[in-house]
């Protein structure tokens, strides 16, 4: 099986521990990674603190010009990139699936690229001239999810890159191997140390938690878990870190009773469904009004019925499967729990390995655990209400607030109704539709900061105001 390698200060780090990454599809090894720990951690600091004097201090349009190198190198190797996503992540070449993904990735690198920072005069007078300058921090801790491992390695890197910061990298253990390449190619055309990554399996040494303590990483930057942001915030608070941080969500979507059901199927089923429902944005729970709760289940389910399942490396299948066994089991027991509760739609069985389908179970509501946990997996809950109001306080009563959605064939009325979703994203039908000109970001307990477009380049600098 093959055995990727890390890159550290522009050079493979060869020899070295290693340990298997798990093919979600069968249960085989996808690959090697590095297990690496304080030593390696310590030198790929080390290498992105000596290449940020020369990096930082490039001017704006060199730095441009990098991205751009950068973008074109990616999207030179996009195919083998997104089989190695396949790979590990479980996701389908095909659809909404891993070829998908690099070419967002592509697609944010290159706008990314095109983004500035230019200097804002505040003030030019008879009083004198008072200047807004953006300046980079430094070196860049970035660590990654599962779920997206490439497109959220670019929605890190690309934005440090283009002000002026080198970047260490660390990729969840579950899926390192296309970061290591990422890297590896990227590495082609940038200077030794402006991009290093460092993997392991988080047992004998946890990378991560490292580097949100380590004393010469400046910035935090952590899409993942809610639990997990919050041991970041309290290990980077004595070094001061600054950090961003997009955790979990559990998105709700809100049907009114206006709706075409058959129209809005399709919409539905991708705003909950996409990467198998292991997406942050995704819709985790439905509420429909009464009128036409059967109509909109009855039409969701049947376009469900049409979806693939299958291993990722077949350019047939649609779906996947659940990354790994820890979520898994954790979809399982939800779902289980569900079944006993209200009324399963579709799905509801687990399949073969790590394979679960499509599953609509409806007859819940808030309280439910299916309702009010982040699944991060392939289980809709739709839940019946009566009165708009009713439906915008179930929605509200969560403590995240990443995304949310109306559906509904007066778009006047959904967007007045947007407006009372506490969530950081609301979308009219449709669901976690992200791109790169609008910030994105959660509230409450869903993260801190935003990423994307100019307010998310604001957040890999410090700002210095000049006097004169």
């Amino acid at each position: 099986m093959t055995r990727h390698f890390a890159t550290i200060n522009g050079k493979p780090v060869t020899g070295g521990p290693s340990f298997a990454v798990v093919n979600p599809a069968t249960g085989g090894e996808a690959g090697r990674a590095p297990n690496m720990g304080a030593a390696e951690l310590d030198a790929a600091v080390a290498a992105a603190q000596a290449a940020f004097p020369e990096w930082s201090t490039r001017s704006d349009e060199a730095l441009q010009a990098a991205c751009a190198a950068v973008t074109a190198k990616i999207e030179e190797h996009a195919e083998e990139l997104a089989r190695l996503v396949t790979l590990e992540q479980g996701k389908p070449l095909n659809g909404l699936g891993s070829r998908w993904e690099i070419g967002g990735a592509i697609a944010w690198a290159g706008y990314t690229t095109g983004l500035s920072l230019p200097i804002k005069v505040l003030q030019d007078n008879e009083q004198g001239r008072v200047e807004l300058h953006r300046k980079p921090l430094g070196v860049v801790g970035s660590i990654t999810p599962w779920n997206f491992p490439l497109m959220i390695a670019i929605w890190h890197i690309l934005p440090a890159l283009r002000t002026g910061n080198t970047v260490v990298i660390k990729p969840s253990p579950h899926t390192p191997l296309s970061t290591l390449r990422l890297v590896e190619i990227i590495n082609a055309v940038l200077p030794p140390g402006v991009v290093n990554v460092v993997t392991g399996d988080d047992k004998a040494f946890n990378i991560g938690a490292a580097m949100s303590a380590h004393p010469d990483i400046r910035k935090i930057v952590f899409t993942g878990s809610c639990a997990t942001g919050q041991k970041i915030m309290q290990s980077a608070a004595p070094t001061m870190k600054r950090l961003t941080l997009e955790m979990g969500g559990n998105d709700a979507g809100i049907v009114l009773p206006d709706v075409d059901p058959e129209k809005i199927a399709e919409g539905l089923f991708w705003g909950a469904f996409i990467n198998n429902g292991q997406t942050c944005a995704a819709m985790k729970r439905l509420y429909v009004h009464e009128s036409v709760h059967d109509a909109v289940c009855d039409a969701l389910a049947a376009f469900a019925r049409k979806i693939e399942v299958g291993d990722g490396m077949d350019e047939k299948s649609i779906l996947g499967p659940i990354q790994n066994r820890m979520q898994f089991d954790k979809v399982l027991s939800l779902v289980a729990d569900a079944k006993k509760r209200g009324r399963v739609l579709l799905g509801g069985e687990p399949g073969e390995g790590l394979f679960f389908p499509p599953t609509i179970i409806t007859g819940l509501s808030n309280g439910d655990a299916l309702v009010d946990e982040e699944q991060f997996g392939p289980a809709l809950p739709v839940i019946c209400y009566r009165d708009v109001e009713e439906a915008i306080a179930m929605a509200n009563d969560s403590s995240n607030g990443l995304g949310g959605s109306v559906w509904s064939s007066d778009v006047e009325a959904a967007r007045k109704l947007a407006g009372k979703m506490q969530c950081g994203s609301v979308w009219i039908n449709k669901h976690g539709a992200i791109q790169p000109n609008a910030p994105f970001g959660g509230v409450k307990a869903s993260g801190l900061g935003v990423e994307f477009a100019e307010e998310g380049l604001q957040e890999y600098t410090d700002v210095q105001v000049i006097f004169a």
